[in-house]
């Protein structure tokens, strides 16, 4: 990089500021910024520079050494405790700590610990360019997150394809002397070459013992679960025979006895029709969210996303809602520097005090006036008190009915399996 403080001050920038020596130190892998007060023309430049790493690209995965787990494992103190005055980025008008944050700072960290995993040793840039593909699974153990107490995150690779890696994160926050533990987060990182067009390989990933091992092979059935979700998307395939009877069930429910006819409907007591039960916000992205590629940041469009989730969730409810999961967030397409990001927040399934959450967003090119999909989110809010039923009433929203409801279900399946863990002697 060079001694560009402007290149730093830029790029660096873009996330939080606990991370910042750890990103300046990944940004110097990457990037070789000159001395240039023209922020834009320094990025050009350092893009342009970029092509000639094509030639320290690994041919095949055989050729790259092989990694352990402990070789990515990175460990970082937030010292909102320690140092009070970083707690108004983090600070909400509850008094805790701002979960949007958090997912910036994860983010982060994921793409860092990609990076110390395959660093290359002869070289002192890497030829990779690392980008979020997936998060797969955020629980937290913790309603609230309080601003006054040092956070750990730490990290590591946990499984290895040919040109993605799984990554791990924990959260803990320290009280009365002890760490304990707030989250546990599962992100999915691809590598692409070195102007982000192609896939690239990966080191290998070596498990050592038997706990190891166990970590290795849930990274496997993790991508089979994926996989097997993906396929069985209400996208694709009709809604299995227990679903239908679920929305027939909706619709007999909502019926109008008074009249014969399939159009007359009436909204059940303590029910809320779907259509009135969103929210939607706009994003211009301007320079100053961009990464290092010169797109905008995904932990800025994870947190734009959640913040609008919140936001439906609370006014859902008529309470302050607590995030509980965070899942199947698909990053689908880049978001360019210039967008208009238009994001779209939707409850799609209620259960006693939950909330489920789905936020579409998506960018509009005034050039060819098209809209293009670039995330899904979803998340799971839980409510101070028991909410009002979401009833759907068109098709496509009974879809959307079954789809979150396909979500609750996994999330609140994955916590009952995690407490039997912990009980367990």
């Amino acid at each position: 990089m060079g001694d560009s403080v402007v290149g730093r001050a830029s790029f660096a920038g873009a996330v939080c500021p606990f991370l910042h020596r750890w990103i300046e130190e990944w940004i110097d892998l990457v990037f070789p910024f000159h001395q240039c007060a023209d922020q834009h023309s320094d990025h050009v430049q350092a893009m342009h520079e970029r092509k000639d790493l094509h030639i320290l690209l690994a041919k095949q995965q055989e050729d790259l050494p092989p990694r352990k787990m402990n070789d990515s494992y990175i460990e970082v103190i937030l010292p909102l405790g320690s140092q009070p005055e970083l707690r108004e980025k983090y600070l909400n008008v509850h008094n805790s700590v701002r979960f949007g944050r958090i997912l910036e700072d994860l983010d982060s960290l994921g793409v860092l610990i990609c990076y110390t995993h395959t660093k290359y040793e002869a070289s002192q840039r890497s030829p990779l360019s690392i980008v979020t593909a997936l998060v797969d699974k955020i629980d937290l153990c913790k309603k609230v997150i309080y601003p006054d107490g040092d956070i750990k995150f730490t990290g590591n690779v946990s499984w290895v394809g040919k040109t993605s890696m799984e990554v791990k994160m924990h959260m803990l926050q320290l009280h009365d002397g002890t760490y304990s533990p707030v989250l546990d987060a599962t992100f999915v990182m691809v590598a692409r070459d070195p102007e982000n067009k192609r896939p690239a390989f990966v080191n290998p990933l070596i498990p050592e013992g038997q706990e190891e091992e166990e970590i290795f092979k849930k990274g496997e059935l993790n991508k089979i679960r994926r996989v097997d979700f993906s396929t069985a998307s209400l996208l694709k395939m009709a809604p299995t025979a227990e679903e239908r009877t679920v929305v027939h069930n909706i619709f007999l429910n909502t019926l109008d006895t008074r009249t014969v006819s399939f159009r007359s409907r009436v909204l059940p007591l303590n029910s809320i029709w779907m259509e009135d039960a969103k929210l939607k916000g706009l994003e211009i992205c301007h320079p100053q969210e961009r990464n290092i590629f010169n797109r905008i940041f995904g932990g800025f469009l994870m947190r734009k996303a959640f913040e609008l989730g919140w936001a439906t969730a609370c006014s859902y409810g008529g309470s302050r809602p607590y995030v509980v999961a965070v899942d199947d967030i698909m990053f689908q397409r880049p978001v360019e520097i210039g967008s208009l990001l238009l994001l779209s927040a939707q409850v799609c399934y209620t259960e006693k005090n939950y909330i489920q959450i789905r936020v579409h967003s998506e960018v509009y090119d005034s050039d060819t006036r098209e809209h293009k999909t670039t995330n899904v989110f979803h998340f799971t809010f839980m409510s101070e008190r028991e909410v009002p039923q979401i009833v759907p009433k068109t098709y496509g929203e009974s879809m959307l009915y079954l789809d979150g409801k396909r979500h609750f279900g996994a999330t609140m399946k994955e916590s009952r399996e995690v407490e039997k863990t912990t009980a367990a002697p």
